[in-house]
């Protein structure tokens, strides 16, 4: 039987030959499905037209359930159940869970603010699948519907209604230098940073247009190097003397592997907000609540804590 066929049938009935089979009685029966006796009586005629037999005889006020009603009771047991376990609220238990989820992120979330809720999402449910996968600023709508990527980690460079979205928190920014730069040991004024030579990665996320919004009185930045990977930069920076800018907690993390100098900006730009984005699809599932929760805990409580420890609340 096809779909179609099964649509057309009215599906209520098979409820009311179960019901029918516990009570043993049509007034019992149209008593628990809030039916008149002479309602639930119309059912059972309709019943016994559906499954073409009689499916009770009747032995004085109780009703007897014949061989085939109870064969076709026999068979919905397991397809009722699992209509119950569909309809029925269900606690989200992350020990329990084994679904792959996939995170659309950018490179620099990927590395200074990710890894620090994985511990957290393992230990809560070890046996859950995270793919994390690029994230595409231009894209984001086609991203988290059509190719299933389930939360995106970015700042976001546009609005992104009707997506949904909720902020981590705010990412300033910072200027790398090398210990050895010329102005390793000195205040950073703007003058120094416009004749200087600079390095932009694609990690610093947006952050290029930040800066050239900033500056759009003054002249552009003598930019002499643009790289996909922060190593690039690092690479030339002891020979070559650049200043990198990057989001403030990747240069605090940069800088301690690397022993490179921080430099506050000499102009104001404003913190950026970082945020979860999701889809409609994903906002009433209880696991991926479960996720975001864990991400926006840890994730919002780590920029917090670096925003303090680097002074820049």
């Amino acid at each position: 039987m096809e779909l179609e066929d099964i649509y057309r049938r009215d599906l209520n009935l098979l409820i009311a030959l179960r019901v029918l089979i516990e009570e043993g009685s049509v007034s019992k029966a149209a008593q628990r499905l809030n039916l008149s006796q002479s309602a639930m009586s119309r059912v059972l005629g309709r019943l016994r037209v559906l499954l073409d037999d009689p499916l009770f005889t009747r032995q004085g006020q109780h009703l007897i359930p014949t061989q085939k009603a109870l064969d076709f009771d026999q068979s919905l047991t397991q397809p009722l159940e699992n209509i119950r376990d569909i309809l029925s609220p269900q606690e989200f238990e992350p020990k329990a869970c084994r679904q792959k989820f996939t995170i659309a992120t950018t490179d620099y979330a990927m590395q200074t603010i990710l890894p620090f809720a994985l511990p957290r999402i393992y230990q809560e449910a070890p046996n859950l699948q995270l793919e994390l996968v690029p994230l595409q600023h231009n894209n984001l709508a086609h991203q988290l519907t059509t190719q299933g990527a389930d939360i995106a980690i970015c700042r976001p460079t546009y609005s992104v209604a009707p997506l949904h979205s909720d902020i981590l928190g705010k990412v300033s920014v910072f200027c790398l230098l090398s210990s050895n730069h010329p102005l390793a040991n000195v205040e950073l004024t703007l003058d120094d940073y416009l004749n200087s030579r600079h390095a932009m990665i694609a990690i610093s996320d947006g952050v290029k247009a930040l800066i050239d919004e900033a500056l759009s009185d003054y002249p552009s930045p003598n930019l002499v190097l643009r790289s996909y990977h922060l190593e690039a930069a690092l690479a030339v920076m002891d020979t070559l003397p650049l200043i990198v800018t990057v989001p403030a907690d990747l240069a605090y993390l940069v800088a301690k592997r690397y022993n490179l100098v921080i430099k506050q900006l000499p102009f104001n730009l404003t913190p950026f907000d970082y945020s979860l984005i999701w889809h409609s699809r994903c906002d009433h599932s209880a696991s991926q609540q479960w996720l975001r929760g864990v991400l926006k805990q840890e994730c919002g409580k780590l920029i917090s804590e670096r925003i303090k420890v680097m002074g820049i609340e």
